[in-house]
C-alpha cells in the first residue's frame, strides 16, 4: 500500500496516519532558511530574546546561532497557577538560524556546502521569504520576488541530495552487478525511484513511498525530506493592513509544491515589541487591531516535526515532557527515566479537556476521569499522566 506524505496534521487535518520521514526522537531541531536579507536573523532575535548580528549585507550569519524556546501553552500555564510549583519546565523548540543560501550553492557558491549541512542537522525547516520591498536592504537577486527565492532555495536543496543519492546509487551498482551482497537489489531499485523523482524537481516528502520505501529513506536524512512551513515576512504597513501583492503567488506555489502550512507575518512588528513593556505591547496591539505572531510559528514549527508533550504536575514541579506523537505509554514513560519505561507497568491519565473542567486532580479521580492506560495507550498531547512501573524489573540489564 502507498502513503503519502504530504503535508502534516496541521495542513490537511483529515489526512491517512503515515510512517513519517524523518529521525525519531524527542531533541529535534527546526532551521530558519532563506536567501541572504530575508530578516532570518532578526526574526530569530525575537524567538531568542538575543542580539546576533542582523546587518544589510549578505552572509551576515556564517556559523548558525542557536537557542532553546519556550513554547507557549496555556495549559501548562494553568497547570502552574493551580500548583504553585517550586520548579516550572515549559517544552521547547531548539531553533537554527542558518546563513543566507544562494543560487548555486550546492555546487559551493556562497557559503555553499557548510550551509547545506547546517540544513542537514535540522530536523524540519522554516523557510522565510522577503514581501517587503525596501531600497535600503539589497536583495542577492536584484529585485524582490519571494516565488523565484522559494524555487532557488527548493532546486539547490533538489540538487544536494541528488548528488548524494547519485553517489549512492553509484555504489550500489557495482554491489548488485557484482553479485556481492542479493540483499542490495531492493535497495538499489528505491534508490532509482528516488532519484527519478529529485530528477523531476520533486520534494521526497512530497511523494509516494511504501512503509519499506520510507524506512530506507528514514536512514538517508534527505533535506527535501524534511518536513517544512513557510513564514512570509512583510512590512509593517502591509502586516497591519493585512495586504501584500506576493501572499496569493507564495500560496498559490507552496500548495501546487508541498500544501504546507503558509504564515504571513512582519519581523520588523515583532521586533518592535522587543522594546515595547508588556502593558505598552498590549495598548498597540488593541490601537492597531493586531497581535504577536511568534506564539503560532513556534507551536506549529513544533507540531510539524511531530512533536507533543504531556505533563507531569505538582508542588513540586510542573513540567512538560516532550515525545513524538503517536508514542506509547511505556516511550513516554522513558522520557522521565528508562528504569520506568523496562519495568511499565501502567500509566495514570486524566485527559486535558477534563482537568480543565474539573481543575483538580482528586476531582477527576472522583468523576471517573482518571484511566488506567497499558503499553498499547498512545498518548495524547495535554494528557496528565502518573505512571506507575516495577523498579526492580527496571533495574535489571
Amino acid at each position: 500500500m502507498l502513503r503519502s506524505l504530504v503535508g502534516s496534521e496541521m495542513c490537511i487535518r483529515d489526512s491517512p496516519k503515515t510512517i513519517l520521514l524523518g529521525r525519531p526522537g524527542s531533541s529535534l531541531k527546526v532551521g530558519i532558511v532563506g536567501l541572504p536579507n530575508v530578516g532570518k536573523s532578526t526574526f530569530f532575535n525575537v524567538l531568542s530574546k538575543k542580539s546576533v548580528p542582523a546587518e544589510n549585507r549578505p552572509f551576515c550569519t556564517i556559523e548558525p546561532n542557536t537557542a532553546d524556546i519556550n513554547i507557549p501553552d496555556a495549559r501548562f500555564e494553568k497547570l502552574c497557577a493551580i500548583h504553585n510549583p517550586v520548579s516550572k519546565v515549559p517544552a521547547q523548540l531548539h531553533v537554527r538560524d542558518i546563513a543566507g543560501l544562494v543560487r548555486g550553492a550546492s555546487d559551493g557558491l556562497g557559503l555553499g556546502n557548510a550551509f547545506l549541512s547546517n540544513i542537514n542537522e535540522c530536523d524540519g525547516i522554516m523557510h522565510m521569504v522577503r514581501c517587503f520591498d525596501e531600497a535600503d536592504v539589497t536583495h542577492v537577486e536584484g529585485e524582490l520576488d519571494p516565488v523565484r527565492d522559494l524555487e532557488i532555495i527548493f532546486h539547490e536543496l533538489c540538487l544536494k541530495d541528488l548528488q548524494i543519492v547519485n553517489g549512492l546509487v553509484a555504489k550500489l551498482e557495482v554491489v548488485v552487478k557484482r553479485g556481492m551482497d542479493k540483499t542490495k537489489v531492493g535497495d538499489l531499485e528505491i534508490m532509482y525511484k528516488i532519484k527519478e523523482n529529485l530528477e523531476a524537481g520533486k520534494q521526497i516528502r512530497c511523494c509516494q513511498w511504501s512503509n519499506k520505501e520510507i524506512d530506507f529513506l528514514n536512514t538517508m536524512q534527505l533535506l527535501t525530506a524534511k518536513p517544512a512551513i513557510f513564514l512570509c515576512n512583510m512590512s509593517e504597513r502591509d502586516f497591519l493592513r493585512q495586504r501584500n501583492k506576493w501572499l496569493p503567488k507564495i500560496k498559490e506555489w507552496v500548495d501546487g509544491q508541498t500544501g504546507e502550512l503558509m504564515i504571513p507575518f512582519s519581523a520588523e512588528v515583532e521586533s518592535n515589541f522587543l522594546h515595547m513593556g508588556a502593558d505598552e505591547a498590549e495598548e498597540w496591539c488593541t490601537a492597531n487591531k493586531t497581535k504577536s505572531i511568534v506564539p503560532r510559528i513556534i507551536t506549529e514549527a513544533y507540531h510539524a516535526i511531530n512533536l507533543c508533550h504531556y505533563f507531569t504536575a505538582g508542588a513540586d514541579e510542573v513540567k512538560c515532557w516532550t515525545l513524538q506523537k503517536h508514542s506509547k505509554a511505556p516511550q513516554a514513560a522513558g522520557c522521565i527515566h528508562t528504569d520506568m519505561e523496562k519495568g511499565f507497568i501502567c500509566a495514570e491519565v486524566i485527559h486535558w479537556a477534563d482537568f480543565d473542567a474539573l481543575e483538580s486532580e482528586p476531582k477527576c479521580r472522583d468523576e471517573g476521569k482518571q484511566h488506567q492506560m497499558g503499553r498499547t495507550y498512545e498518548v495524547e498531547d495535554g494528557d496528565i499522566i502518573f505512571f506507575k512501573f516495577n523498579a526492580a524489573k527496571g533495574g535489571k540489564k
